[in-house]
């Protein structure tokens, strides 16, 4: 079978002024044609630097290539190649990992993906447009003809990953590299996408480098398996080989990581939290003299209460309400309904209701170090705090989430996307908060990492007793931390039950649905 790519004796490098660092060390690969090559291992491993040099898309003035490596598409060298815009977006494609980052957020989804069309294949606008509607469709963005106008801000967070997706695969390339694909995404769409991917890869003899964190994923996708660690490939094999007989510690602990349990929670009856007809919508159509005739129903009459120490999983697909209830139980948009905090003094609102967004990279200032970052909050609500103590607070949070002290004169440019999110989490918990809502903490994390901040999650609320909201589209996560679940469709919470009933005994078809994509994760 034919080589599409060659990767030999690849080390990546950084300069810096005491000595220079190797995060990529000799590693070496080959791609076959048709084949589906899955990359795993922890944040950090190296994953997304390797699939970033293949392109020459490593971000870093300071980066640079040992001399002996060499990437091979085809047979024509890509390291150092002055010709790469021909590779880029038209022979290989890139989906990126944080897409909120990646998108242009001045063009419309029409104009970014129509681009691509238009330099590598010569289309006109009106064959671009034709084009990006099957894309759209494709990728299972619903109402694709209305969606050709928005803007990335306009999208949740899978719509914007599928964007992206439809982006990579319009010229059908031979390559597809796909950095965490599926991150955004919730189980039914993940399975569209991987589904869409094997049938793409089918039809055009595509061949797919797949990095992921979920190794259920990877399980059901992949041909081959490359297993990184701190640089290195430390362990290769076909997917059966690697997950049935692994030979390594470290990819045992890979895989032991995805079984996460369920603490037993001692549920109190205080309620923390009264939501009765929580509604928010936004103008579709005005009249002539401004008057609203149509709206937008993102959250539809929602009640819920939340008690003391328990979580509430919100769970549903991209585009169904999740974040945006979220974002108004913070008070962070406008909403209609009532929210109440039982027992909590209005002036102790900020400090006592925290939030965890889902995309660290955007929600991290660039322009402050991580000491910065996770002490504004201490800046605010408690300005008498010494220097010295403030310090304290600052590392002791950097510790529990599984920093280390020198993380904390680094930016957020300096980190991958997992260790980001931990430090968003560090910035929520160091106001020891009685409220967290936890919108996607573990989307971007890989499965050991996942595990240990669920296991961190679940130690701090049985220490602090703390009340939870946590939305996430994984099924998984979601098991493992709830107490109680609401699922959420098209703005309204259509079901809503114990844990046990919701995954043994759901009601909605739409509920179980979601069960079995998530299962098809984890075969």
């Amino acid at each position: 079978m034919e080589n599409l790519l060659d990767v030999k004796n690849l080390s990546i490098g950084f300069h810096n002024e005491e000595k220079d660092f190797f995060a990529v060390k000799n590693i070496s690969f080959q791609l076959r044609r048709g084949e589906i090559l899955g990359i795993v291992g922890e944040s950090g491993s190296g994953k997304t630097l390797t699939a970033l040099s293949i392109l020459g898309l490593l971000p870093y003035p300071k980066a640079f290539h040992n001399p002996a490596s060499s990437i091979c598409f085809k047979g024509t060298q890509l390291l150092g190649n002055p010709d790469l815009k021909e590779f880029r977006g038209g022979r290989i494609g890139f989906v990126f990992q944080e897409p909120m980052s990646s998108l242009n957020p001045l063009h419309t989804i029409e104009h970014q993906i129509a681009e691509t069309l238009i330099v590598h294949r010569g289309l006109s606008p009106r064959q671009a447009r034709a084009e990006v509607l099957k894309l759209l469709k494709l990728t299972g963005i619903t109402n694709a003809r209305q969606r050709l106008k928005a803007y990335p801000h306009e999208l949740s967070g899978g719509q914007r990953q599928r964007v992206m997706i439809a982006m990579a695969i319009a010229n059908r390339p031979d390559i597809l590299i796909a950095d965490e694909p599926t991150t955004a995404l919730d189980v039914t769409i993940q399975k569209q996408i991987l589904d869409l991917l094997l049938k793409l890869k089918n039809q055009l003899g595509m061949s797919v480098i797949f990095i992921s964190h979920d190794l259920g994923l990877i399980r059901n996708t992949a041909d081959h398996v490359l297993v990184m660690k701190s640089g290195k490939i430390i362990e290769r094999g076909s997917c059966k080989q690697i997950f049935e007989e692994p030979k390594e510690n470290y990819t045992k602990a890979l895989i032991n990581a995805h079984n996460i349990m369920k603490l037993n929670n001692i549920l109190s009856e205080t309620v923390v939290a009264d939501v009765k007809g929580l509604t928010v919508r936004y103008p579709l159509k005005k009249n002539f003299w401004g008057s609203v005739k149509e709206y937008l129903y993102a959250v539809d009459n929602v009640s819920f209460q939340l008690k003391k120490a328990q979580t509430l999983g919100i769970v549903g697909e991209s585009g169904s309400g999740k974040t945006t209830l979220g974002q108004a139980f913070c008070r962070l948009i406008k909403f209609d309904g009532k929210i109440t905090f039982p027992g909590l003094r209005e002036a102790d609102f900020r400090k006592s209701v925290q939030i965890v967004f889902q995309d660290p990279y955007n929600s991290l200032n660039p322009r402050m170090n991580v000491e910065q970052i996770v002490g504004e909050g201490l800046n605010v609500h408690f300005p008498k705090l010494s220097p010295q103590d403030k310090k304290q607070k600052i590392l002791f949070a950097l510790q529990e989430v599984g920093l280390r002290p020198e993380s904390a004169v680094k930016y957020p440019h300096e980190f991958s996307g997992g260790q980001r999110q931990r430090i968003a989490i560090a910035r929520a918990l160091i106001l020891e908060p009685q409220i967290l809502v936890l919108d996607e903490p573990t989307s971007a994390l890989d499965v050991t990492i996942q595990a240990q901040i669920i296991a961190l999650l679940q130690d701090i609320q049985q220490k602090r007793k703390l009340s939870y909201i946590f939305i996430s589209h994984d099924m998984q996560a979601v098991r493992a931390m709830s107490d109680e679940i609401a699922v959420m469709k098209d703005g309204k919470i259509i079901e809503q039950g114990q844990l046990k009933q919701i995954f043994e005994h759901p009601r909605q078809e739409y509920t179980r649905r979601l069960i079995k994509a998530a299962l098809y994760n984890v075969k």
